[in-house]
């Protein structure tokens, strides 16, 4: 009896002890400056980039080290090394963006760690990925509602300056992973490159602004509502800003298409929640919303709000969850899908997906997002402009070898991009009907072409 006793003891204890662990760094890049400290920032800081009770400090050796709280045996942390911002977040030794550190407790253990290179320089790191189409609208725009400045971006589209049309606008969350790996804390979605690709095929695409998250603000402006251990409550606030403040200015400076049924939103994890909150609580400004990841375990009180507020009216609802970020995720994806089908929606109006072998990160959102926009905006990107005529074909010959020439009295301007989407050559007001291409390397490229007061987009092959 006694040996059973303490068996179950020790088994007890080895499920509830917990453990201390110590990071240290043992190699820094060669031009990590002597002033600088180092800070992580992952699941345990809400992924604040400058939080003063985890920067770390030298120890005897000389070599920055940090001694995070204890946590249960087999708690999985998630994070990554900065100088203080997501401007020097740690990069690969190419520079390029890095899948998370991750790290399970186990026996109080010590675990080295090198970096090898910053966001801003170093082994040749570093350097905007944005495409020449994004651009920062304003680094402090100011937020009213919670007496906030925040960075905001703006992509246009690629034909925004050579045509007169009108575009939807998708307002987007976390702004700082959208466009520009240097500025991403946990990787790019690829927005401008996506969107760049659509539009070579002949997709129409809209603007999208995307809103910087507010670093140790983040939790409490995309939840509506407040959790008792993480925060929240500014959602509110944080929303009355897109309507009231920042899509205004956008529909005054930008040829936008401002009514609810060419306005989105869309975002990921508490983005994804708070997306969910904007587009049925003001259901006559958006109609259509990205729910990538959404947290709806953060507040219980959304169930009763989609109840009260979810009212079929011409929105169309895309949410998103990777097999792999647990049961809880899926079953609440899918209840929040059936419930909105009781509501009145139809099947329709509100598309669920479930992706075997993805889990919660910014590669997964990266990878689905070319299908959540073409299913949200189908009828705008599949639309045939009205300063188009895709079944005219006007450059010839095709294939071409070294020039390219034009059936049309007046060449205002010509685009080309390659399989990537990516803008290799572009001309404008030509006064001869051809171009040189020679410098072009073979292959399948894009054209879009205005003249004659239309617009064309024609698949190439360069020979």
């Amino acid at each position: 009896m006694k040996t059973t006793v303490l068996s179950i003891i020790a088994f007890l204890i080895s499920i509830f002890s917990f453990s201390q662990v110590t990071f240290i760094i043992e190699n820094l890049p060669s031009t990590t400056p002597e002033s600088d400290f180092i800070y992580i920032a992952g699941d345990m800081n809400t992924w604040n980039p400058g939080d003063e009770a985890f920067k770390l400090e030298k120890n005897a050796d000389g070599k920055f080290q940090i001694i995070l709280d204890e946590q249960a045996q087999g708690t999985i942390i998630d994070f990554k090394f900065t100088r203080g911002s997501w401007e020097t977040v740690e990069k690969d030794e190419d520079g390029q963006e890095m899948a998370n550190r991750q790290f399970t407790y186990g026996n109080n253990e010590t675990v080295n760690f090198s970096i090898a290179t910053w966001a801003d320089g170093g082994n040749g790191g570093g350097g905007s990925t944005a495409a020449e189409n994004v651009s920062i609208l304003s680094e402090d725009f100011y937020i009213p509602q919670l007496d906030r400045n925040r960075r905001i971006w703006v992509y246009l589209p690629p034909d925004y300056e050579e045509s007169q049309v009108s575009y939807p606008v998708l307002y987007m969350h976390d702004g700082q992973n959208l466009f520009d790996s240097f500025n991403s804390f946990s990787g790019e979605w690829e927005v401008d490159e996506t969107l760049n690709n659509l539009a070579a095929q002949g997709k129409q695409v809209p603007i999208v602004i995307g809103i910087d998250n507010g670093g140790g603000h983040r939790l409490n402006e995309y939840s509506a509502w407040v959790n008792s251990e993480y925060g929240g409550g500014e959602g509110q606030e944080y929303v009355e800003f897109i309507v009231q403040t920042l899509k205004p200015y956008v529909d005054e400076n930008y040829r936008t298409l401002p009514d609810k049924y060419h306005t989105g939103l869309m975002g990921s994890s508490l983005g994804g929640f708070i997306s969910q909150y904007g587009v049925f609580q003001y259901s006559d400004v958006f109609a259509k919303a990205g729910l990538f990841s959404p947290s709806y375990w953060y507040s219980d009180s959304v169930w009763a709000f989609t109840e009260e507020q979810a009212v079929a009216s011409g929105q169309r609802i895309y949410q998103l969850v990777g097999a792999l970020e647990g049961e809880g995720m899926v079953q609440d994806m899918q209840t929040m899908h059936d419930n909105l089908l009781n509501y009145g929606f139809s099947n329709e109006e509100v598309f669920s997906k479930v992706v075997s072998g993805q889990g919660h990160n910014e590669a997964f959102w990266r990878s689905e997002f070319e299908d959540a926009y073409l299913w949200l905006f189908s009828d705008f990107a599949n639309a045939i402009s009205e300063l188009e005529t895709v079944s005219e074909k006007v450059a010839y010959p095709n294939p071409a070898k070294d020039l390219l020439f034009f059936k049309l009295e007046n060449v205002d301007s010509v685009s080309i991009y390659n399989i990537k989407g990516e803008l290799v050559l572009k001309l404008k007001g030509l006064v001869e009907k051809s171009i040189e291409i020679s410098d072009l390397s073979s292959g399948l490229y894009f054209l879009m072409i205005s003249g004659d007061q239309k617009s064309y987009s024609q698949k190439l092959i360069k020979l």
